[in-house]
């Protein structure tokens, strides 16, 4: 086990620093020895030799004119612990640190606070070749997500209506090293028509993203992000040619996961030229090629429900569902994306409910072969119009679902019911998530264990039970498994098994649900504004056997 001894030098009486670095040194396996406030150079070093400290942690935070002198006389008395590879870092205000840099080879590293955690925890992992940029931002999400470990990988959508703005944002992003990800918003027409000029209308270029229309151009974007942190890029998976996308993607973006829906982006939502049974089938291939390459694959299912006011149950089912497919189409790293406030109007302790209750039904899948990463974001249609709110909301929504662990947070951005999110909108948002999940892991709140919140997953869970056996009832003969089946899922949403009220009207849905929110849950009600339950509401399909 290595050492480190840290304190406070000379006349500082300021240690807050200090103790959470050690605490953080502790977390990687040092054994930490605090020396406190007001420590002079003698005795730090003297217990730096007792103790055989394999690192010294050194800090100031008082006028950087003491501070300097401070520092070369501490750097000169413990040259010779220097010279037989001990090693030190700095901490303290930025006039001090400045000075600490001043001295040339001798602190390891000089933080000033303004540093992202991940290069400190990058150091105490594995010490100077840590620092390497490949060691501190390695490529691939996995990797990602184990270095930044115990926070969140951070992503955040990202494009202009023009390639020069969306290349100049990447840049300016990376740089300010804001963001993990950065997940590319294309428009429309790249979306379903990339390798269709014909179908492509001039008067829709840069509607809804960045108008990408060659593999040049997404080389373009990915060289902008050779920067900074160097933040990985990923992208839509596309509504048409969605095999000929992912491969373009590889090689021009190295794209760090891909993101799919299961009932969506096709003609029940006007995305794509598919029927829904025609896109589940395309969409399962699309899973087993990205599975079969070992790229994490995320089922961007659940939220589509949630936004069009489906039911809590509706909403946990196609989680179920979602994970399910993914296992069964050879998906090895599955990225369970929840999204809060979908619809915006429930319960904070409701909505979490909903978000445990399809963790407990997905992560008993987990095996050696298919690991479920969480992945939390703030919900769309749920942002004020108003800026000082829509902060506000967005510091609160990442706050809750640091609850849930995640190992990724999408940042919905606080301009989101304004405009499209320029450079400056994304770092800004990303400095308002970062410090509302340091207060998070410093707090450690946990209200996982609350028994209304128990009950209400319970609940949950007994009534998507039901719900799936409904879907199940539907198979045909011979279907081995009907959760995979295109056409009994596309017929569970045509028999409204599956079903939201926003589906009124729509071809491949009945749209006949009711929901309305009840003591901050989205629940299914009957024609007179009653709750119901999926015995009831399902009675005709529960009761056919297979």
């Amino acid at each position: 086990m290595k050492t480190v001894v840290a304190g406070a030098l000379g006349e500082c009486v300021h240690v807050a620093g200090v103790s959470s670095f050690l605490r953080l040194a502790e977390q990687f396996g040092w054994r930490t020895i605090f020396l406190g406030p007001a420590v002079s150079p003698e005795r730090l070093i003297q217990v730096a030799k007792e103790e055989k400290a394999d690192l010294v942690g050194v800090s100031y935070r008082l006028t950087p004119e003491n501070g300097e002198r401070l520092l070369a006389e501490f750097a000169e008395q413990a040259d010779e612990l220097h010279q037989k590879g001990v090693r030190f870092l700095f901490g303290g205000t930025p006039p001090v640190a400045e000075k600490a840099r001043q001295l040339p080879g001798f602190f390891d590293g000089v933080y000033d606070g303004s540093e992202e955690p991940e290069i400190l925890m990058a150091y105490l992992r594995g010490g100077p070749a840590a620092m390497e940029k490949t060691k501190i931002y390695p490529q691939t999400l996995i990797e990602r997500i184990q270095q930044k470990a115990p926070f969140p990988v951070l992503r955040h959508h990202f494009g202009l209506p023009s390639i020069e703005k969306t290349i100049q944002g990447i840049e300016q992003i990376a740089e300010a090293k804001a963001l993990d990800v950065i997940s590319l918003g294309i428009d429309q027409d790249a979306q379903a028509n990339f390798f269709h000029p014909e179908r492509q209308n001039p008067r829709t270029t840069g509607a809804g993203g960045v108008p990408v229309r060659s593999p040049e151009d997404y080389k373009a974007l990915y060289a902008a992000s050779r920067r900074g942190n160097y933040p990985l890029l990923r992208t839509y998976s596309g509504t048409d040619d969605f095999i000929q996308l992912a491969e373009m993607y590889v090689e021009t973006i190295k794209i760090a996961w891909c993101a799919i829906p299961l009932f969506w982006f096709n003609l029940m939502d006007g995305r794509g030229p598919l029927t829904v049974q025609e896109s589940i089938v395309e969409h399962q291939k699309v899973m087993r090629w990205y599975g079969e390459r070992n790229i994490p694959v995320e089922l961007n299912e659940p939220h589509h429900w949630g936004m069009r006011d489906a039911s809590d149950v509706v909403f946990v089912t196609s989680g179920f569902l979602s994970a399910w497919n993914a296992k069964a189409m050879g998906v090895k790293d599955y990225i369970a994306q929840m999204m809060f406030n979908s619809p915006a109007a429930l319960g904070g302790n409701m909505d979490l409910a909903r978000m445990l209750a399809i963790l407990e039904l997905v992560e008993p899948l987990e095996d050696e072969n298919f690991r479920v990463l969480r992945q939390t974001r703030t919900g769309l249609l749920s942002y004020p119009l108003e800026q000082n709110a829509a902060r506000a909301h967005l510091a609160s929504s990442i706050y809750l679902q640091m609850t849930l662990k995640p190992h990724i947070i999408h940042i919905v951005g606080h301009t989101e019911a304004d405009h499209a999110a320029t450079g400056e909108d994304v770092i800004e948002a990303s400095l308002m998530a970062r410090y509302a999940i340091r207060n998070a892991l410093n707090d450690n709140l946990d209200i996982q264990g609350d028994q209304v919140i128990r009950n209400r997953v319970k609940y949950l869970k007994a009534e998507v039970k039901l719900t799936l056996q409904a879907i199940r009832n539907l198979a045909g003969k011979g279907v081995e498994d009907a959760f995979t089946d295109p056409t009994t899922l596309a017929r569970a949403v045509e028999l409204g098994i599956l079903d939201a009220p926003q589906l009124k009207n729509n071809p491949f849905a009945p749209g006949t649900s009711r929901t309305n929110i009840i003591k901050g849950s989205s629940v299914e009600i009957d024609e007179n504004g009653k709750p119901i339950s999926e015995s009831k509401r399902l009675a005709k399909y529960l009761e056919r056997k297979k």
